[in-house]
Parts: C-alpha cells; sequence; structure tokens
C-alpha cells in the first residue's frame, strides 16, 4: 500500500526508522515543532493545508504523526482518502506506546516535563512562529528587564511573578529512550538539563510498536481512529480521547 504521513518534526528520527522496516511506500512530509507553540486554531489550519496540497489519487490514506496536541487537530477533516490518526492526547503517549501508559505515568509522576532526541534538536520554533507563538503572545520569553521596560515596575513585578508560575509545575525531566539513538548525547544533555535545575531525573524506555502499527497499516479501533472521507475529528475527552463526526452535523451545530 502507498500512504502520505504528515508528522510532526519531534518524531522525524522514529518515522524514519519504521518506515525503513515497513512493507508499505511512505511519502514523507515533517512540519515544524512550532505548530506547538501557536493557537490550536492556526495548527488547525496549517495541517489542514497539507491534506489540501495532498494529489490524495496517489495514496490509500494519509497518516498523522500527531495526538490531539491541545485540540491541535480537532476539526480536521478528510477529504476523499481516510486520515489514520493515533488514539493519543499528546506525542507523549505516542513515544510511550499507548494512551494508557501515557494516563499511569502521568498521574503518578506530578511535575515531570518530557525529553526525547527529537524534543532536544527540534526545540527551536524558529522565526516563522516567533509572531505566533504562545510564549510571545503571554510575554514567557521575556526577561524581568523587558517587562519593566514595556509594562512599567509595578505591572512587571506582577506579571514576573506569574508567568514565573508556571514553573512550580514540574520538578522532574524525563528522558524517554526509543532505542534507536545514535549515542548518549541526548540522555546526557536531559541529565545536564536537570542539573542545572535543580530538578530530578529519570529515563525511561520508550515503545515504538504504535508507531510502527501506524506505518505497517495495522489501524485496530483501540489504538487509531480511522476517518472516513467527508468527516471530521473532534476531541471527547474520553478513554478513546479522539472520534470522527459527519461534516454536514458539524456545520448545523455550528451555526446554531
Amino acid at each position: 500500500m502507498r500512504f502520505k504521513l504528515i508528522s510532526c518534526e519531534v518524531f522525524y528520527r522514529e518515522m524514519c526508522y519504521t518506515i525503513s522496516q515497513s512493507p508499505n511506500q511512505v511519502d514523507l512530509e515533517f512540519l515544524p515543532k512550532g505548530l506547538h507553540d501557536i493557537k490550536a486554531s492556526l495548527m488547525l489550519e496549517r495541517i489542514q493545508d497539507r491534506i489540501d496540497a495532498t494529489d490524495e489519487s496517489l495514496y490509500d490514506a494519509i497518516l498523522f504523526g500527531y495526538g490531539l496536541c491541545n485540540n491541535g487537530i480537532e476539526g480536521l477533516t478528510a477529504r476523499k482518502i481516510p486520515l489514520v490518526i493515533p488514539r493519543a492526547h499528546d506525542c507523549i503517549t505516542i513515544f510511550l506506546g499507548n494512551k494508557e501508559r501515557y494516563l499511569s505515568y502521568f498521574n503518578n509522576n506530578p511535575g515531570v516535563y518530557f525529553k526525547t532526541s527529537g524534543w532536544i534538536e527540534r526545540g527551536t520554533p524558529g522565526k516563522e512562529f516567533d509572531q505566533l507563538s504562545i510564549q510571545r503572545k503571554t510575554g514567557l520569553e521575556l526577561s524581568y528587564a523587558e517587562l519593566v521596560k514595556k509594562y512599567g515596575e509595578d505591572n512587571a513585578k506582577y506579571l514576573y511573578e506569574e508567568l514565573e508560575k508556571y514553573k512550580d509545575r514540574y520538578n522532574t525531566f524525563t528522558f524517554i529512550e526509543m532505542g534507536i539513538e545514535p549515542d548518549d548525547r541526548f540522555e546526557k544533555q536531559t541529565r545536564e538539563d536537570a542539573e542545572k535545575a535543580g530538578w530530578g531525573f529519570e529515563k525511561v524506555r520508550g515503545d515504538i510498536s504504535l508507531i510502527q502499527r501506524l506505518i505497517d497499516g495495522q489501524w485496530n479501533d483501540d489504538e487509531f481512529l480511522v476517518v472516513k472521507p467527508g468527516y471530521r475529528v473532534i476531541a471527547n475527552f474520553k478513554d478513546n480521547v479522539i472520534e470522527a463526526e459527519p461534516c454536514k452535523s458539524a456545520e448545523q451545530k455550528d451555526n446554531k
């Protein structure tokens, strides 16, 4: 079979590896990690644009290297061929191999910030997304001095304290080792980042099998949503994470 794969670039190494092991012919298109840093509606617009630019006559389906990702794929619409999407809350679900393992780890390890080879080497969003990023719009990337200059000292003090609160949610870097890394450079960098931040460090073994099943066409309903032509993705925030509804039904809801 022949597929088109549209994926976030954080999966670059994993997708290239699994495609090399697959009997299927897969044409790759990676989108910048910076899509995660802009509004969900803009992220959806960019991904839908890549679907619409695809010559669907060449493929049996379009595969996606994305999870729900802060609702960034909600509304994604299948045109003439099916879309196949992992039932994943975000990319970490995919790196860990299934949504059950993700939820178990997340619930038992509050305060964790995950790292993978892709998140490290693809970490800079680039100029294209700089002005659109949530960090830029909220001021998260500004220093205290820059806030003072922009908003005045009293306002800057309040904003800085509020913007720093998000850091209190984290206390540990967890590096997910996928088994395809060229060496230990990514693990070492994560350890160094943890030491600089005064955080804990943990390494867990990832699971590439979900990605391999996506590429190989082994799409069981528990792990993958197959969106038929004329349907679009919606979030349901239940065990299966995402589902599909007819576009006509969606349009009726939007017009109410």
